[in-house]
């Protein structure tokens, strides 16, 4: 398990520490230990991390709990296989997903887990984009957008060269953030710095001043010091992501729901029912402790109760939910 300390690492600390880290592990330990393999979403993944820390310790280290970052779609691909016991997500399951799936006799459980201000930054030494229109990002973020310098976004910016840093392919959050933002999933610009590693793309924002990045809030918010958070005007007006923003509804068309997939098969061991359980159970401490919006207390107690009546699929019928709110997510949960 990774600690959190090296939750913020980049991609590649990440992976080396990950298989020294298994090479140490006793043969005996691996094999006499139940353990849960997680992979998917590096949006989600210090939620998950959390909880799986916490379970551990809480067990007593008799069962453990591995979480990778392949991305959503990667991790997705992985759970469709069955190599994977739960898929973190920053987006619904897809309808290809669903068919792959389908093929390979992989059935689901799906769990809201939280909420996620997807955040747009800027490298600190940025004194003029303090907010930026919807309409503005798309003329950034488009197919074949020429625009490369901060003069070319609005009239009054500095002549400073415009260096973007975005979500890979593989990545929820870019599919997410084309949707939302160009109006078409996976619709986007290619001459960027992309990774589905969020600690990479902080890594390039906080180094460039000329800068534009967009990730989950968690990493914005474990890294305010080297990253400046930039308020989206969705036609009301300038709104700055965070906690208030996104329960009341006006962080918009960036705020959305984050999930676990859990393989229905799998939810059947003791040890997956435990971690599920304990994972719900603390939904709202583990969502605070790591900044991100956690549903209502009572919400996770009808997750719960789906979780352990086994009710399979998705209520996203395989399509994105852009501009849901926690109120519209909780009425689909709420129905049978």
């Amino acid at each position: 398990m990774l600690t959190s300390a090296k939750r913020y690492a980049p991609l590649g600390v990440l992976a080396a520490v990950a298989a020294f880290s298994a090479s140490l592990i006793p043969a005996a330990l691996s094999q006499g230990t139940p353990t849960i393999r997680i992979d998917g979403s590096s949006t989600v993944y210090p939620l998950t991390e959390a909880a799986a820390e916490a379970f551990q310790k809480a067990e007593g280290g008799k069962i453990r709990v591995t979480v990778g970052i392949s991305g959503t779609g990667g991790g997705f691909k992985k759970f469709c296989r069955g190599e994977t016991d739960i898929s973190n997500a920053s987006r619904p399951i897809l309808a290809k997903e669903m068919a792959a799936c389908k093929a390979a006799g992989i059935q689901y459980i799906e769990l809201p887990v939280a909420y996620d201000a997807l955040t747009v930054v800027v490298n600190p030494q940025n004194t003029w984009a303090k907010s930026l229109t919807v309409a503005e990002l798309k003329r950034i973020w488009e197919p074949n957008s020429k625009i490369n310098n901060w003069s070319q976004v609005r009239q009054g910016f500095p002549n400073i060269p415009l260096k973007l840093f975005g979500a890979g392919a593989d990545s929820g959050t870019f599919d997410y953030f084309t949707e939302a933002i160009n109006g078409k999933s996976k619709v986007s610009r290619k001459d960027y710095t992309a990774s589905e590693d969020d600690n990479v793309l902080v890594q390039g924002v906080s180094r460039e001043r000329g800068a534009l990045g967009y990730f989950g809030y968690a990493y914005y918010a474990e890294n305010k010091n080297k990253l400046k958070a930039v308020s989206i005007d969705n036609g009301k007006g300038p709104v700055a992501p965070s906690e208030k923003t996104v329960i009341d509804g006006t962080y918009q068309p960036l705020s959305r729901p984050i999930f676990i997939y859990v393989n229905a098969k799998a939810a059947q061991r003791p040890e997956v029912k435990k971690f599920i359980t304990y994972y719900l159970n603390n939904g709202v401490a583990m969502a605070k402790k790591v900044k991100y919006v956690p549903l209502p207390t009572s919400a996770y107690k009808t997750i719960l109760a789906n979780f352990n009546r086994n009710r399979i699929g998705t209520v996203f019928g395989g399509q994105e939910a852009v501009g849901l709110t926690i109120k519209q997510l909780l009425s689909r949960e709420a129905k049978e």
